[in-house]
């Protein structure tokens, strides 16, 4: 089962992220920011990190930097309601995917999905 460390500072959205996400077959954790995601990247494994870029404290940029680092294997994707910062990441981490806000729930599980080689989706409302 794909791993996903959900890294989002909108309670309304991480939650309804996860809640998704876990109805489509992944195991998630959910973190408000960046710097509580720190911790969970070094004690535990993660097969995705699915990070907010713009988010108090730490940044979706500097999490997905300091992954990269402790977690090299980790993969990682940004959502972001920012036009602007998308470019930034594309620069700050080129092996990213950037899904803007606001985006439907399918096109999300199909991304994970084509990252992961997985051929079946699960049904989203």
């Amino acid at each position: 089962m794909v791993r996903i460390l959900l890294a989002e500072d909108d309670d309304s959205m991480r939650a309804y992220l996860a809640r998704a996400l876990e109805r489509s077959g992944y195991e998630v954790v959910a973190v408000a920011n960046g710097a509580d995601a720190v911790p969970l990247i070094s004690s535990d494994q993660f097969d995705l990190l699915l990070t907010d870029i713009v988010m108090p404290e730490m940044d979706g940029i500097e999490l997905a930097q300091h992954a990269a680092t402790v977690a090299p294997g980790m993969r990682i994707m940004f959502i972001t309601g920012f036009a602007a910062v998308t470019l930034k990441a594309g620069k700050a981490v080129p092996q990213a995917k950037v899904l803007s806000k606001p985006f439907h729930l399918r096109d999300l599980v199909l991304e994970i999905e084509r990252i992961f080689g997985s051929a079946t989706m699960s049904e989203l409302s």
